[in-house]
């Protein structure tokens, strides 16, 4: 996580700080509602002031901090895959949508060996979200969705020839692995939204209709062996649980019956047993000789 990102947390009572200016060592005694108030902090002699997030430091943090070389370098211009996911990609948008961006970005080596390194993905809030290469293929291999989704999706906006080339082995990501993850996935957050429903009253329906989207899309990787990505046959019954048109025990039925077809599905797949690691592997490599050159910093 970046300085800027760590900014907006609140630190919780009793922690140890070190206030950034000065070097003072003290206890928060009381945290505000919002990272934008300041917090109460007492020192060892019983003092006790007021400072705003940014003006203090964890103080188990402060003895690996190192300068944000990365935070100053920008790093969103090393993002060299960017494409559109989410409602757009799958056809399930509406007006006041947010549009989704999804890709991944290749650091330089002079940053990426540095010690203040790199994070692992580059977030803002206009819903956009980068991995860092590695952390991106490790994931792909994982069988991880979002990913997945990435390489399939038509909704290409920046892709250079590097970026084309993992696009174009994107094969070697795919299989069996799909069936366990995308199961997973959609049984644990299925849990959660039934005991929201216990204790809140409450269904999100929008996560609802996302979870049986992920269960069509995982049937149709293993039989077919291609991530899809728009929803038009079932769009509009997807549509009426999003609005919350339909019964959650219709709406269980059908996740079921999805889950019987995923376990079906693969015993019938041509997908391997396991992803292609060593293609995946050999062209990571290809990616970091690319960047250390000395012109690709520039």
């Amino acid at each position: 996580m970046s300085k800027s990102s760590q900014f907006h947390l609140v630190i919780p009572v009793g922690t140890k700080v070190l206030t950034r200016s000065g070097g003072r060592v003290g206890i928060v005694v009381h945290a505000p509602a919002s990272s934008e108030q300041a917090c109460q902090v007492r020192f060892a002699d019983g003092q006790e002031d007021y400072y705003r997030r940014n003006e203090l430091a964890i103080f188990k943090h402060t003895d690996v901090e190192v300068p944000d070389a990365a935070e100053e370098a920008d790093l969103e211009r090393f993002v060299i895959f960017r494409c559109v996911a989410g409602s757009t990609a799958y056809g399930l948008d509406h007006p006041g949508s947010d549009v989704d961006r999804r890709g991944f970005y290749l650091p330089p080596a002079e940053l990426h060996w540095g010690l203040a390194g790199v994070p692992e993905q580059l977030e803002n809030r206009d819903e956009e979200c980068y991995w860092e290469i590695e952390k991106f293929i490790r994931l792909g291999l994982k069988a991880n969705p979002n990913i997945l989704e990435c390489l399939y999706t038509p909704l290409v906006e920046t892709c250079t020839p590097l970026a084309a080339e993992l696009i174009e082995m994107r094969q070697i990501f795919l299989s069996r692995h799909v069936h366990r993850t995308y199961n997973s996935c959609v049984l644990s957050q299925f849990r959660k939204l039934e005991q929201d429903m216990r204790n809140q009253h409450a269904v999100r329906w929008k996560h609802v209709m996302h979870l049986i989207r992920l269960l069509l899309s995982g049937i149709t990787v293993l039989r077919d062996g291609f991530v899809p990505l728009r929803v038009d046959d079932n769009r509009a019954k997807l549509l009426a649980i999003r609005r919350g048109e339909l019964p959650w025990d219709e709406v269980e039925e059908w996740r079921l019956r999805l889950h019987r077809e995923l376990d079906q599905m693969l015993g019938k797949t041509r997908l391997p047993e396991l992803p292609d690691y060593a293609r995946a592997n050999e062209f990571l490599l290809r990616a970091r000789r690319h960047a250390a050159a000395a012109e690709y910093f520039t």
